[in-house]
């Protein structure tokens, strides 16, 4: 049966308004308070002051980065409290205590703190070292990097934030093992996260490869889907980690890593040409941090689009291997309903709006591809049969 996806709601609809004019901010915010702190003399006055302090190279970095770091955070405070606290409780979206999300602010500094302080002292090590190839050296320790937050991240820093435990249905349980079985992924466990003290959003995922590998669902989208619903969404989900996306988006960022250090490999010409202001000479000074963060930012806004084309393309993908391994089309369609429903989501944004934000197709196309791809009924073969086993396969 054909599922039609519905009018989006007032609510819903203001969501997605003040969600476009938040993004804005978020954009402009960061790049005006870095230009700031580097061309009103601020981020030389201090590198002075870390300098005078001691002359360790390494424990300047240290000293810069630590009031770096806390400018930074308390003046981004205001925003993540509207973004994060206020506006998902203003639309229903977030039951979080203020305590805990202060507390998760706190615990996301200090881990961006510890993981920043490891990549600044890399890079300017390898600046005094190499003038002219640090930004190849420094691009090709990205890939390890990336690698180890990947494995990394699923153990240790996810569950600082939110409590992890087996899943309390045993019978979705064992249909969740089950389909993973279906397409080769064995050995892995499934995660029940307790996200409803925060959000009534819905996620799921898989994540991880080797022993890191694992099945994680929020308590929301067990309490909200059904179970048919529930298998087509761990169906994509699986499709992402069979289907290697994980290994594919690695590569991706390694290569747009490359590409950005090249970029910031012209920071010197910068630097010579608004030296007047920002009132130190050399790149190898940590004062040139907040430069190399701003030309990173700038970076990443100007390629957004090509980064979430590769997304869409992959969840397109994911999508179609979710299909094929349920093979139920209504499950699919009303699954990405709900999800609209309950996250707020625009069903049909603007053509602007999918090329410069979008990482995942619209909800409306895709439900749309829901109603209409089965090749199964038309007898055609299926794109990823080779990855469905055939005692599963129907």
């Amino acid at each position: 049966m054909r599922v039609e996806m519905p009018k989006m709601s007032e609510v819903a609809l203001q969501f997605y308004k003040s969600g476009n004019w938040l993004w804005a901010v978020q954009q402009l915010f960061p790049l005006l308070l870095l230009g700031v702190i580097i061309f009103s003399g601020l981020s030389a006055k201090i590198s002075y002051w870390a300098q005078r302090s001691t002359k360790k190279k390494g424990w300047q970095a240290i000293l810069y980065m630590a009031i770096f770091g806390a400018l930074l955070f308390l003046a981004n405070l205001p925003l993540s409290y509207y973004a994060d606290f206020v506006r998902p409780h203003y639309y229903g979206l977030s039951s979080q205590q203020w305590e805990k999300w202060l507390g998760n602010e706190l615990k996301s500094a200090a881990i961006t703190f510890c993981i920043g302080i490891s990549i600044v002292l890399v890079i300017y090590a390898l600046m005094r070292k190499s003038s002219k190839r640090w930004w190849i050296y420094a691009s090709l320790l990205t890939l390890p990097f990336i690698i180890l937050a990947v494995l990394v991240t699923p153990l240790w820093i996810e569950p600082l934030f939110n409590k992890f435990g087996p899943m309390k249905d045993k019978v979705l349980e064992a249909k969740i093992l089950h389909l993973a079985e279906c397409v080769g992924i064995e050995g892995g466990k499934v995660y029940e996260v307790d996200k409803s003290q925060d959000t009534s959003m819905v996620n799921a995922y898989v994540t991880g490869f080797g022993a890191t590998k694992r099945i994680v669902l929020w308590d929301t989208i067990i309490a909200k889907l059904t179970p048919d619903e529930l298998l087509f969404v761990m169906g994509h989900e699986m499709g992402h980690f069979v289907l290697h996306h994980i290994e594919k988006d690695i590569l991706f960022q390694f290569l747009m890593s490359f590409l950005l250090f090249y970029c910031l490999s012209c920071a010197p010409f910068v630097i010579k040409k608004s030296k007047k202001y920002i009132k130190f000479n050399s790149v190898t000074d940590i004062a040139s941090l907040p430069l190399l963060l701003l030309m990173s930012l700038l970076f990443f806004f100007i390629t957004a689009p090509l980064s979430n084309a590769f997304s869409r393309y992959l969840e397109c993908e994911a999508d179609s291997f979710g299909l094929e391994v349920t093979q139920n089309n209504h499950a699919a369609a009303t699954a990405f309903v709900k999800l609209q429903q309950e996250n707020l989501g625009n069903p049909t944004p603007g053509p602007l709006f999918v090329f410069w934000r979008a990482t995942h197709p619209p909800l409306a196309q895709r439900v749309e591809y829901c109603n209409t791809y089965q090749p199964w009924k038309e007898g055609k073969p299926l794109q990823f049969q080779s990855y469905i086993h055939k005692e599963c396969q129907k």
